[in-house]
């Protein structure tokens, strides 16, 4: 039913019917339309803001279950770098310790990517602290990783050498001493026979006749050969893998530097030059630089009981000849 518009009349104080144009009638339905349209889209909003769209519902349950997968990455990365751990320490403690090879350091285990920041593109994530935890544990895992395996491969090559380094580990006595009695004087803080002063002695001495034999304790090549100083005349050889031997005092030197020699050849003969209060035969070893007790290195020379016996003997003072 057509609705019917009406006017008061103030003159005539009737209402009056009025009939609305074309223009009026089109701009009351546009308005009405447009006012429709207003309802309509508040409306959606409000249940878009209240219950949300599919596809955002579709999107906070893949960002959640995204968040739970970086939770799970993370936590398996603590367990990769734990074992990581537990390889190290069995590297450096046990496969090191048997090949007497120095651990890897510390630092290079532990070095980082440097100073520049990788992980900038990476904060303007959502949950960005997350994320940038699981990247470094990531790239802390990868590079332990590679320092392992070059550590591994290091290991290896040092299995493949194993046989040759037995054969140059100092492992006999310098001296013929089967019974122990030429054992005179043990490694550690020792009375200087001369100067009566508190001093520490850096070897072993072996109490023998002069001319008695000296052998190389094991394979390697003569780095010195001649007079040193107090040590008188004085044989080195360098044994490859981290060792050196001396030999002082000597009475004769029968080899010349550079020459290979084994174990248990005759580099000389027990004298008393140099700084010496007797005919003795003054033996060190030394290991990547560090001073050895001797006593630690005659395993192939002794059996179990006589080793106990000389480690007894060289822990005494005994008589010190230098």
């Amino acid at each position: 039913m057509r609705k019917v518009y009406y006017i008061y009349n103030p003159k005539t104080r009737t209402y009056d019917r009025i009939y609305p144009t074309i223009r009026q009638r089109f701009m009351s339905y546009l308005r009405n339309l447009f006012v429709g349209m207003g309802l309509g889209a508040g409306c959606f909003i409000l249940l878009l803001w209240l219950f949300g769209s599919p596809s955002e519902k579709d999107l906070r349950v893949e960002n959640s279950r995204l968040l739970a997968q970086y939770h799970i990455l993370s936590t398996r990365l603590d367990e990769a770098l734990d074992v990581m751990q537990q390889l190290q320490q069995r590297d450096d403690n046990l496969y090191r310790v048997i090949l007497q090879a120095d651990p890897v350091a510390g630092a290079l285990r532990t070095a980082s990517y440097g100073n520049t920041n990788r992980y900038e593109e990476l904060m303007d994530m959502a949950n960005a602290k997350l994320v940038v935890n699981t990247t470094q544990k990531l790239d802390v895992l990868t590079r332990q990783l590679y320092v392992q395996s070059k550590s591994f491969d290091e290991v290896v090559d040092l299995c493949k050498q194993h046989d040759e380094m037995i054969q140059c580990v100092p492992a006999i006595q310098p001296v013929s001493n089967k019974n122990l009695k030429q054992t005179a004087s043990g490694y550690g803080t020792r009375i200087d026979p001369i100067y009566k002063t508190v001093k520490f002695h850096a070897g072993m001495d072996f109490s023998a006749n002069i001319g008695t034999p000296v052998y190389a304790t094991g394979n390697g090549t003569v780095k010195t050969a001649g007079w040193e100083g107090l040590y008188g005349k004085c044989i080195i050889i360098d044994h490859g893998f981290g060792y050196v031997t001396r030999y002082a005092h000597l009475n004769e030197i029968d080899v010349r530097v550079g020459q290979k020699v084994l174990r248990g050849e005759t580099i000389g003969k027990v004298g008393t030059t140099g700084k010496s209060t007797g005919p003795h035969l003054h033996y060190e070893v030394h290991l990547r630089g560090q001073i050895m007790n001797p006593v630690n290195y005659y395993f192939m020379d002794l059996d179990a009981d006589d080793y106990d016996k000389m480690i007894e003997i060289a822990a005494n003072h005994g008589k010190v000849f230098d």
